[in-house]
């Protein structure tokens, strides 16, 4: 089945292209079931690179999902055409008085700053309180999950000597957890981050799981004892020259960066990356969407209990 977007959107495009299945407005019109209503709030600067990354990897699933695309409005997209949003994203005023089925919040390049110099900060705050009692299960990636663990638990995050940069093996330390069904014994993702969380912070919280480690890369996947939050530090639905573009803009820029490891043969950024990750990442959404969201929330949206864990605040 496939994943439900505007005919505008520029991921149809691409994503057909690839054989990626998804259907536009016109034709889920006259379909006689109830898709997963999903938002996704995009915190990437190149907003129409990642909504595709992440539609590309929710079409790859046999449930139907109806997307939509939210946006801060207390923080002005520079690297986005303010068209784009207007014609594809709401805002989270518009849709607060809604619920949803799933909850993506991306990552964002701001990890380097304390969660409350972010700018939207605020608005942050209040959709992940929000999501408490309108979302049933949210998905949090790279800063995101950084911010919902400092949010919902206290938990720091901690800088980085150089940036966790590249394609790093991990490993599953809960056998039979749901969301890691059919995952590798060693599975490799992306990560591109310059600051961590730490396992001693999550094994200190009796209400978190610690699902995945890396040896290199630490925490990778951690899960709330209900289930109903998500926290994935890495990358995992980058495009295979994702790591590249951003070695190549920061070499640009004269940052101090190291070629991604585990990502070039040989380590020659000559020579076209390796993809080790496109399974692990497809299982990893699939998972999410089948076992924590499709058999779990409630057929009537307005019948989402309240998330069971308490906040640092």
């Amino acid at each position: 089945m496939p994943v439900k977007i505007p005919d505008s959107l520029p991921a149809m495009g691409i994503l057909e292209s690839e054989n990626i299945f998804v259907m536009g407005e016109n034709r889920a019109l006259h379909q006689d079931i109830r898709p997963l209503r999903l938002a996704i709030l995009n915190l990437m600067p190149t907003k129409i690179v990642t909504e595709t990354q992440l539609l590309r990897l929710l079409g790859n699933s046999p449930l139907q999902v109806e997307i939509e695309l939210l946006h801060m409005e207390s923080h002005e997209s520079r690297n986005t055409p303010a068209e784009h949003l207007l014609e594809h994203y709401s805002s989270f005023s518009e849709v607060r008085e809604s619920s949803f089925d799933g909850l993506i919040i991306t990552g964002a390049p701001v990890e380097q700053l304390p969660f409350e110099d972010v700018d939207y900060w605020g608005e942050l705050v209040d959709v992940m309180d929000w999501a408490r009692t309108h979302v049933y299960s949210t998905f949090f990636v790279c800063w995101g999950a950084q911010a919902g663990l400092f949010h919902y638990y206290g938990i720091p995050k901690y800088p980085l000597p150089q940036k966790m940069f590249g394609v790093f093996p991990h490993r599953v330390n809960v056998r039979f957890e749901r969301l890691a069904r059919g995952f590798d014994d060693v599975f490799y993702a992306p990560h591109s981050r310059h600051t961590e969380v730490r396992r001693e912070d999550i094994l200190a919280v009796e209400d978190l799981v610690l699902i995945s480690e890396s040896d290199e890369a630490g925490v990778y996947i951690a899960v709330s004892a209900d289930r109903r939050h998500i926290f994935v530090t890495g990358h995992s639905e980058y495009d295979p020259l994702t790591l590249r573009s951003e070695y190549v803009r920061d070499v640009s820029r004269g940052l101090p960066i190291e070629v991604p490891k585990n990502y070039f043969p040989d380590d020659d950024p000559e020579k076209e990356p390796v993809v080790r990750w496109r399974g692990h990442a497809s299982l990893l959404y699939a998972n999410w969407l089948n076992y924590y969201v499709y058999q779990q929330t409630p057929f009537d949206l307005g019948q989402i209990p309240p998330a069971g864990f308490g906040s640092a605040d």
